[in-house]
């Protein structure tokens, strides 16, 4: 994606999740409540629900200036704990500490962008830590409490954002 020195390039809201996996599916809950408001941003902000699709979303991280990763995020705490992480923040984290029910896909995902120098200037998650990642629809009580806070954290991001100059 080319965008020309006066235009910004849209910023992406990235959903990943499989909502067969019951609170796996938060990040594109957490997605479909961000953009029925799409129009709050001015065309600025581009909404995509990349489920479990991992390497195949590598396309759609190109050329923009900024990306926020929604979705579920094991760390550990209390359920329905929200995280909002930088790209050097998930760098330092273990490995073994940050996983989802699809860890490898968006793992690998941002581990392909950066080798292909395609990483965008500002990533961010926010996530939602799950209570439970096992077959079923609908999510847990603690998630669906948290929901409110985690869209709080996307909207913050993307006010600060939209109002910073683009490098590109």
């Amino acid at each position: 994606m080319k965008t020309h020195v006066n235009e910004r390039a849209p910023i992406l809201v990235l959903g990943l999740g499989n909502i067969l996996l019951s609170d796996d599916g938060a990040g594109s809950i957490l997605l479909q409540q961000m953009a029925e408001e799409e129009n709050r941003w001015h065309g600025e902000v581009q909404f995509l629900d990349g489920g479990t699709q991992g390497l195949a979303l590598l396309g759609h991280l190109s050329g923009r200036r900024a990306v926020i990763i929604v979705d579920a995020v094991q760390m550990g705490q209390a359920p329905g704990t929200v995280y909002r992480l930088t790209l050097p923040e998930l760098r330092n984290l273990p490995r073994h500490r940050a996983s989802s029910g699809h860890e490898s896909n968006a793992g690998e995902l941002l581990g392909a962008a950066e080798l292909l120098n395609e990483l965008p200037e500002q990533l961010f998650v926010v996530g939602v830590e799950p209570e439970k990642v096992t077959t079923g629809l609908g999510l847990s009580q603690a998630v669906e409490k948290a929901l409110p806070l985690a869209v709080g954290q996307v909207a913050c991001l993307l006010s600060q954002l939209c109002l910073l100059p683009t490098t590109k």
